[in-house]
């Protein structure tokens, strides 16, 4: 098998630092790529050039004369993610001049880029177009149509399961070490791979604990799924009625999708806005009024959904109407059955800025959907192709979940994986391993061999180091 070294020297020219954009450097310079960017904004160049270890170029994306000082005709990868559509067709247009191989662009019109429309991929000389309002509504609609659990991860072509779910006082995990819910629940294997925790993400070991609050990712094999859902407390949910805030480019995508098959009623603020989509949805009912008043979601029927979704173009607003939303659930639960009914409601936030995924989550929100880290993570996919086998980011934790395959006498072969060494400690787990054809929950004995594959759960910012322990 030939080796899985990735393109240390891969070359790769950024338009754009705003959002996504920066997001991707930051990104990509911790894998090792050698990054320059072209930015007009001098604030964003001087936030980027005290962070991110990269070339910067200040001007715009339409000068041919910053393309020549970035050295065009050096790089491997174009990614056009300015705040304009036009400017990051035409980037593409000018990077097949210079003869760049592959070419991304970030397009919010849905009307650019698919097989049957005017201007196809292959017109506009883009090899990956990135709809990040439609990849976030999509997002959203795989997260509301779960059967189980706040959300489920299927890999290793859906052998092994990572289900997320949150800890709640009456959990018999609450106040427990990982090491001691090991020796007691050990009829079956599973591992907790991941805990969002404040605004904090952890990558846990044995000694520590899980709280009440804490938002968990559990990983185990397909086959003990429904056991480990016993214990962590999950039912099998069905999700028919569905509140969205907000009649955005998100929240009118999503209640499109969700419109045919489910109950959905959109609240959106702006007045012409909500008269235009009453029009547009069909299968919608959409109210004007602000979604951020309790009064005004209550009255339109909020204690009656299963799933409370916000989508406005305000940080602030989505994470503190959910937490508002799930406290007014959650009160009605009490009083109906004197306890809190934690399975049932759904509360799911868009959130803005990365910084804000984690706190969202253990606010008040049982998920936080950032299109900018979807967006980001797609393109890291495509660019990362034949390095990894597969990458999915943890909603609500600062964490990916990575498929991988052990190079011949790469670091973690050498060595049982309870003694890897503590630098790893608190930034990988080592999750599953494909063995005997079947893949099996890892353990800390296990022994990786070569070419074995893997699934690894890591920190975003650690992905380099996952890199350094399977890659010769």
């Amino acid at each position: 098998m030939s080796s899985n070294k990735p393109a240390k020297l891969t070359n790769i020219l950024i338009l754009g630092l705003g959002g996504v954009g920066y997001y991707l450097a930051k990104r990509l310079v911790h894998e090792g790529y050698a990054i320059t960017a072209i930015e007009p904004d001098n604030e964003l160049l001087r936030h980027a050039d005290g962070d991110i270890d990269a070339r910067l170029i200040q001007g715009s994306a339409m000068s041919i004369k910053c393309w020549k000082e970035a050295d065009a005709e050096k790089m491997d990868y174009l990614i056009a993610v300015t705040n304009n559509d036009a400017v990051n067709m035409m980037s593409c247009q000018i990077g097949h001049r210079f003869g760049i191989p592959r070419k991304i662009a970030r397009v919010r019109s849905t009307e650019f880029g698919s097989t049957d429309s005017l201007l196809n991929a292959r017109d506009l000389k883009v090899d990956l177009i990135i709809h990040p309002e439609e990849l976030a509504a999509q997002e959203i609609f795989r997260l509301i149509t779960l059967q189980a659990g706040n959300d489920v991860i299927a890999t290793a072509k859906g052998q092994i399961q990572a289900v997320a779910t949150r800890i709640h006082e009456e959990s018999p995990l609450a106040n427990r070490k990982l090491k001691e819910i090991s020796r007691e629940y050990n009829e079956f294997a599973f591992r907790i791979v991941a805990i969002a925790r404040g605004i904090t993400t952890l990558i846990p070991g044995g000694n520590d604990e899980l709280l009440p609050g804490d938002q968990a990712f559990f990983m185990t094999s397909n086959k003990n799924l429904p056991r480990l859902m016993q214990l962590t407390g999950v039912e099998q949910q069905s999700r028919h009625r569905v509140m969205i805030i907000g009649g955005g480019l998100v929240g009118r995508r999503l209640a499109e999708l969700l419109g045919k098959t489910v109950k959905v009623r959109l609240i959106e603020k702006d007045e012409l806005t909500a008269q235009e989509l009453s029009f547009a949805l069909k299968n919608t009912e959409v109210l004007h009024g602000d979604g951020s008043d309790s009064e005004v979601v209550v009255s339109a029927g909020l204690l009656d959904m299963d799933t409370f979704i916000t989508a406005t173009g305000e940080n602030e607003t989505n994470i503190m109407s959910c937490v508002m939303a799930k406290h007014l659930m959650t009160s009605q639960d009490i009083r109906k059955n004197g306890k809190q009914n934690n399975k049932q409601s759904k509360c799911i936030a868009l959130v803005y800025k990365e910084d804000y995924v984690v706190l969202a989550t253990t606010m008040g929100s049982d998920l936080a959907v950032n299109k900018k880290i979807l967006a980001g993570n797609k393109i890291l996919k495509f660019i990362r192709r034949g390095e990894l086998i597969s990458v999915a980011h943890l909603h609500g934790f600062d964490a990916e979940m990575v498929e991988i395959v052990a190079a011949p006498d790469s670091l973690i072969t050498r060595t049982p994986l309870s003694r890897i060494g503590s630098y790893y400690t608190g930034k990988i787990m080592i999750g599953g391993i494909l063995r005997g054809g079947a893949w099996q929950v890892a353990v800390g004995d296990t022994h990786i061999q070569n070419n074995e594959r893997v699934i690894v759960v890591c920190m975003s910012q650690h992905l380099k180091d996952v890199q350094k322990l399977f890659f010769v």
